[in-house]
C-alpha cells in the first residue's frame, strides 16, 4: 500500500504526463489517501482532465476538487453564446436523437437534461460540450429512458395473472410500437382484463396502453 508521500509523487507525475493539463498551476495534497487538487485552471476541460488524471492513480481513496476555472479574457463568452454553441454541437451528433437533450446555461455552467436510450449517449453529450469555449462546468442530469420489449411486457402480464391463479396471461397478445402497448386476446373476467392493463402500465417506459382484450364470460 502506498504512503501519502509516494501517492502524491505519483499524482504529480500523472498530471505532468497529461498533455491537457498545466500541472504547474495545480497543487496536490494527500492525507490518509484522500487527495486534494487546488489551484487555477484556464478551462473546464482542463479541470476535468486533471480530475481524471488523479483518478487514474492507484491508491487514491477519495478526491477533493478545489480547482477554480479562471477563463482568459479571450475565452469569456455570454451564457447565450454558450447555449447556442452547445445546442448546435448536440444537434450535429449523429448518435443523439433530435431534441433528446436540453441545454441550460447559467454563469458559464451548462446543465444538460432530457432522456436518452443508452449511457454512452450521456457520455457523448457531456463530452461534446465540455470543450466549448467559455464553459466553467457541466452538470449531467440526463436520464436513461428504459427500453421496452414485447417479451418483457408480456412476461409482466403473465406473472401478474398467474399470481391470481389464472392462466389467461398466455392468451394475451402484446404489440409494441415505441412506448405504446396494444393488448389483444381473451381473458375470463373483467378483473383479469383490468389486471392485464395495470401490468402493462407497470412496465418501465410505457406511455400508453390500448386495451383490445375480449372477455369470454
Amino acid at each position: 500500500m502506498k504512503n501519502d508521500a509516494t501517492l502524491k509523487q505519483d499524482i504529480i507525475a500523472e498530471l505532468n504526463w497529461a498533455p491537457e493539463v498545466n500541472a504547474e498551476h495545480i497543487g496536490v495534497e494527500v492525507i490518509d489517501g484522500i487527495v486534494t487538487l487546488a489551484g487555477n485552471v484556464d478551462s473546464y476541460a482542463e479541470k476535468w482532465h486533471a480530475e481524471a488524471a488523479a483518478q487514474r492513480v492507484s491508491g487514491v481513496k477519495a478526491l477533493a476538487i478545489e480547482l477554480v476555472v479562471i477563463l482568459p479574457g479571450s475565452s469569456n463568452r455570454s451564457d447565450a453564446d454558450i447555449a447556442r454553441s452547445a445546442e448546435n454541437t448536440l444537434e450535429w451528433l449523429v448518435l443523439l436523437n433530435k431534441d433528446s437533450v436540453k441545454v441550460m446555461v447559467e454563469d458559464g455552467w451548462i446543465t444538460l437534461s432530457g432522456e436518452v436510450d443508452w449511457d454512452y449517449q450521456k457520455q457523448i453529450a457531456t463530452g461534446a460540450v465540455r470543450y466549448l469555449m467559455g464553459v466553467r462546468g457541466v452538470s449531467d442530469q440526463i436520464a436513461i429512458k428504459p427500453k421496452l420489449s414485447v417479451s418483457a411486457v408480456k412476461s409482466d402480464i403473465e406473472l401478474a395473472l398467474n399470481r391470481r391463479a389464472s392462466r389467461d396471461g398466455q392468451k394475451i397478445i402484446v404489440d409494441l410500437n415505441g412506448a405504446v402497448v396494444t393488448l389483444a386476446g381473451t381473458v375470463q373476467s373483467w378483473s383479469e382484463r383490468t389486471l392485464a392493463c395495470q401490468s402493462a402500465w407497470g412496465s418501465p417506459g410505457v406511455e400508453k396502453v390500448i386495451d383490445n382484450i375480449t372477455v369470454t364470460s
